[in-house]
């Protein structure tokens, strides 16, 4: 077999997930069509279901909910972008499900029972955000938006006479587009932010994460999520407070879940005969050194003493020191005498016996 032979058997499974790719996009690009022109002949009843907050904050203050269009072409742009937001959540499921088809034939069994739960809880956490979002934090800013309004019996004069002057009115008279592009800056923010019990979730189970160190970075995420606040909501004390206090909480989620999972992880590990504890892991290395530490210094050195007792070298070394050595008598006299062979004058060893 040729080498082009070789590289055409290797690049035909490339080519075929391709090709499943491109056929798994253009099914869910025709699905968002349908949906988008679904929803853009009934782009108006749901236009009126999105200015439900402003309306009804508007209506606490007696004032009529009137929206202006301040460009001709502004009505037609907002029906696109309502029929944009409706496609996207109509064709979501299919999108999803083509994606999950694409993807779960590369995993193990075992993978994709882990992976799933996760691809149904994320649009699960989306919808519940952006109801939050919709229900709860939209209202909240909007009341304080409008908050802002004079209206001609309370407000200043214009100048001039006072008994002709008319008063001074500024009131809301709003654009579609724009309460329209905060409105859905508001859902899908919120919708994002919802998703990090299952981002960190999803992390911890592939191991990129741990709960103690989502724990030790708890005073960073603090922060984090103050500008987050700061940045998503309006200036509004009360809206940047809830908004704190939702996100927080699913970040402790977050920490609770990751712990789940390394726990389950650990009883897996456990029975399978592969966790081992840190602490055992440290009393072994514990008892080595000490069981080292006992060991005689020849037992572990290979040239200590004990390896040369036998060597005749060092006995004969060991007595020839050992007679060189100075000693006294009993009068504390030096006798100064050594052991090495010395003959005197007369050629005879003064070490022989008289």
């Amino acid at each position: 077999m040729s080498p082009s032979d070789d590289i055409e058997d290797s690049s035909a499974p490339l080519i075929e997930h391709l090709a499943e790719l491109r056929n798994r996009l253009i099914k869910s690009v025709v699905a968002f069509l349908i949906g988008m022109i679904i929803c853009f002949t009934v782009a108006t009843p749901i236009f009126n279901f999105l200015t439900d907050p402003l309306c009804s904050v508007l209506a606490s203050r007696g004032q009529d909910c009137d929206l202006i269009f301040i460009s001709p072409q502004e009505g037609f742009f907002v029906a696109i972008k309502v029929s944009l937001l409706g496609g996207f959540i109509l064709a979501f499921p299919f999108i999803a499900n083509q994606m999950w088809r694409f993807v779960a034939p590369g995993l193990y069994k075992s993978e994709k029972g882990a992976f799933l739960p996760f691809l149904v809880a994320s649009p699960f956490m989306f919808f519940l955000g952006a109801s939050f979002a919709f229900y709860v934090v939209t209202p909240l800013a909007y009341d304080f938006f409008l908050g802002f309004q004079q209206f001609g019996s309370g407000g200043e004069a214009l100048p001039g006479d006072p008994q002709t002057a008319a008063p001074l009115s500024v009131v809301f008279q709003g654009s579609a587009q724009e309460y329209l592009n905060l409105t859905i800056k508001f859902i899908v923010a919120f919708g994002l932010c919802f998703q990090l019990p299952v981002l960190l979730t999803l992390m911890g189970k592939a191991g990129l994460v741990s709960a103690e160190g989502l724990g030790n970075v708890r005073k960073y995420a603090v922060v984090g999520i103050l500008l987050l606040a700061a940045l998503v909501t309006p200036p509004d004390v009360i809206t940047q407070i809830i908004l704190f206090v939702v996100v927080y909480g699913l970040y402790e989620i977050s920490i609770f879940l990751v712990r789940r999972v390394e726990a389950k992880r650990e009883a897996k590990l456990r029975a399978e005969g592969l966790w081992f504890d840190e602490d055992e892991d440290e009393d072994g290395q514990d008892e080595a050194s000490d069981s080292k530490d006992s060991t005689p210094d020849a037992a572990r050195d290979p040239y200590g003493e004990e390896a040369f007792d036998d060597d005749p070298l060092l006995e004969a070394f060991d007595r020839d020191a050992d007679g060189n050595t100075d000693r006294k008598d009993t009068d504390g006299k030096d006798t100064g005498r050594k052991d090495t062979d010395r003959k005197d004058t007369d050629g005879k060893d003064e070490d022989k016996p008289k």
